[in-house]
């Protein structure tokens, strides 16, 4: 039987690698973005993830059209960057309802369909900045951890009905999140020049990490293999970082982090 996926933010970058590659191993794929037109290849709704209504509009047509959902792949969203002092809370916020509260809209929405069905696969598009606070970038790490204890919490939840979830943690990745990131360097000028010189790197990083098609490829193979791993890092490297976080002292972790986006 064809298998239906949801992929958010499937009209550029991981999303959108991702939603090729799932097709290309057999599956109906939707994209959902703002964007009025996606991937003339992929099918697409034109949907906010912020906007409950939007979402359950979406998510109403691929029913009526395919009877079945398979496959979520929550990859929308996107990053603020600057001191915490001087972001105004309101674009705190506005980083949540995308980034967070997005993907709760989209994943309550198909809840219900896959617990019927006692089948599917929810797969969040985290970061490596969950496990490792990125100074700087303080909403947007925010944004990821708390994807990730979302994900191993509902992950228990809906186990009893063949719901498996994960989430996957990319690393420093090009596409265009870089140049998309609402940046302010408000109070650079008290932070001794910090803010810009953390932001820099963190974006030298991005411009020199892994492609988004090499990145959307395996987030889509984890997506089809159904496993009961909750969480995922792309790239051994970061697998290793990963995995030495959670070996340090908390205290000695964050200072080395500090030492590469804080100086």
């Amino acid at each position: 039987m064809r298998k239906t996926a949801i992929v958010t933010g499937g009209t550029s970058g991981i999303g959108l690698f991702a939603a090729k590659e799932l097709k290309k191993r057999g599956y109906t794929v939707y994209t959902v973005s703002r964007r009025e037109n996606g991937d003339r290849d992929l099918l697409h709704i034109s949907a906010d993830i912020t906007n409950e209504e939007d979402v359950q509009r979406a998510v109403t047509q691929i029913l009526q059209q395919q009877g079945i959902i398979d496959l979520l792949i929550n990859c929308a969203g996107f990053g603020i960057s600057g001191c915490v002092e001087f972001t105004e809370t309101a674009d705190a916020k506005r980083q949540f309802d995308v980034n967070f509260f997005g993907m709760v809209n989209m994943t309550r929405a198909v809840l219900g369909v896959m617990r019927k069905q006692k089948r599917g696969r929810i797969v969040n598009i985290s970061s490596v900045a969950a496990p490792a606070a990125i100074p700087f970038q303080t909403y947007y790490s925010c944004t990821k951890a708390a994807i990730n204890d979302y994900t191993l919490a509902l992950a228990n939840e809906v186990r009893p009905y063949g719901i498996t979830v994960c989430a996957i943690m990319p690393g420093d990745i090009r596409t265009g999140f870089t140049a998309a990131r609402d940046k302010s360097c408000r109070g650079n000028e008290e932070y001794g020049g910090r803010i810009s010189r953390s932001v820099a790197s963190m974006e030298h990083d991005e411009q020199h990490g892994m492609s988004a098609e090499r990145a959307g490829k395996y987030v889509a193979r984890v997506a089809a293999k159904n496993s009961h791993k909750p969480l995922y890092a792309i790239g051994f490297s970061y697998k290793a970082i990963c995995v030495l976080l959670k070996l340090l002292p908390a205290r000695l972790a964050n200072y080395l982090v500090g030492l590469l986006y804080a100086k």
